[in-house]
C-alpha cells in the first residue's frame, strides 16, 4: 500500500519510531545461552511495542478494513475486482520499473515497460492485462528488496501502524518507493488529491480482499499469530531476494523458437 503523500507517511513513521524507542524487549543474560540465542535469532528487540501495534492494527482490521473488504468481495463481481486490481497494479509500474533498473535486471525492466505501454493503451488504462497474453508476465518488487539484493541487511523486525510487518530496510524501501512514485508529485488541483486518496483506499481494500482466506486461516490455526506473521513476512522477503539473485535472464523473451 502507498500513502497519497510522502508527508503523511513521514509523520506516521516518525511517530511509530518514536514510540518504539520506549518499548524494548529485555535481553536475556549471558548465563542463559539458549534464551540469548533464541533472542538473537528472533531479532525482534522491540517486541513489546511491536505486539502493541499489532493489536492496534488487528483491531482496526477486525472492525473496519476486513468488513469493508468482505462487503467489496460480496457486492463486486470477480471480473470487476480483477480489473480494479489490474488498474491499481498498472499505476505502480513507474516505481516497479525504477526498482527493476536499480536491481540491474534489464529483462524485468523491459517487461515492466512493455506491460505499462500495452496495458495502458490496449488494456484500457490497465484494466485488462493484455500484456500477459502476449508474453509479458507480471512480477513484483520494491526498494526494500532492491537493497536486500545488494546486500543491505534487513535489521530488526518492526511492526508499524497501518503499514504492518516491516524492518528498517523495509521502512527505508517504503519511503523510497514513495519518493519514486510520480503520482506523489502531480499538481493537487483538478481532483488529483482525491484520486490519490481513492487510490490509497482502493489499494488497501484490494490487498485485504485478496488475503481474506489466508489471514483467517493463520489466526485460526496459529498459537501466536504475531510470531507467525513475523515469520511469514521474513520468508516472503527472503524468497523475493533469492529469486532475484537466481534470475540471470538479461535478454528479451524468445518467442520465435517456441
Amino acid at each position: 500500500m502507498r500513502f497519497p503523500t510522502t508527508t503523511t507517511k513521514a509523520v506516521l513513521l516518525s511517530l511509530a519510531c518514536t514510540a518504539m524507542v520506549a518499548g524494548c524487549a529485555k535481553v536475556p543474560p549471558a548465563s542463559d545461552p539458549d534464551a540469548l540465542a533464541e533472542y538473537q535469532q528472533t531479532n525482534d528487540p522491540l517486541e513489546p511495542t511491536n505486539r502493541f501495534f499489532y493489536s492496534v492494527n488487528d483491531a482496526i482490521d477486525r472492525y473496519s478494513l476486513k468488513p469493508i473488504a468482505q462487503a467489496y468481495v460480496y457486492v463486486t463481481p470477480l471480473p470487476v475486482r480483477t480489473g480494479m486490481h489490474n488498474f491499481l497494479s498498472n499505476l505502480g509500474s513507474p516505481v516497479l520499473f525504477a526498482n527493476d533498473v536499480g536491481e540491474a535486471r534489464p529483462r524485468h525492466a523491459g517487461t515492466t515497460f512493455m506491460r505499462f505501454m500495452i496495458n495502458s493503451t490496449v488494456g484500457v488504462l490497465g484494466i485488462f492485462d493484455v500484456a500477459k497474453s502476449v508474453g509479458y508476465s507480471a512480477h513484483d518488487t520494491d526498494f526494500g528488496v532492491t537493497m536486500g539484493l545488494w546486500g543491505v541487511p534487513s535489521g530488526p523486525f518492526l511492526y508499524l501502524p497501518i503499514i504492518g510487518p516491516s524492518s528498517p530496510r523495509g521502512v527505508t524501501g517504503f519511503a523510497m518507493d514513495q519518493a519514486l512514485d510520480p503520482f506523489n508529485y502531480v499538481p493537487r488541483g483538478y481532483g488529483l488529491l482525491t484520486f490519490n486518496w481513492a487510490r490509497f483506499g482502493m489499494t488497501a481494500i484490494d490487498t485485504r480482499a485478496s488475503l481474506l482466506t489466508d489471514v483467517d486461516k493463520i489466526k485460526a490455526s496459529a498459537l501466536d499469530p504475531y510470531a507467525t506473521f513475523r515469520s511469514l513476512y521474513r520468508q516472503h522477503v527472503h524468497s523475493q531476494i533469492e529469486a532475484l539473485r537466481n534470475d540471470t535472464q538479461t535478454t528479451v523473451p524468445d518467442w520465435y523458437t517456441q
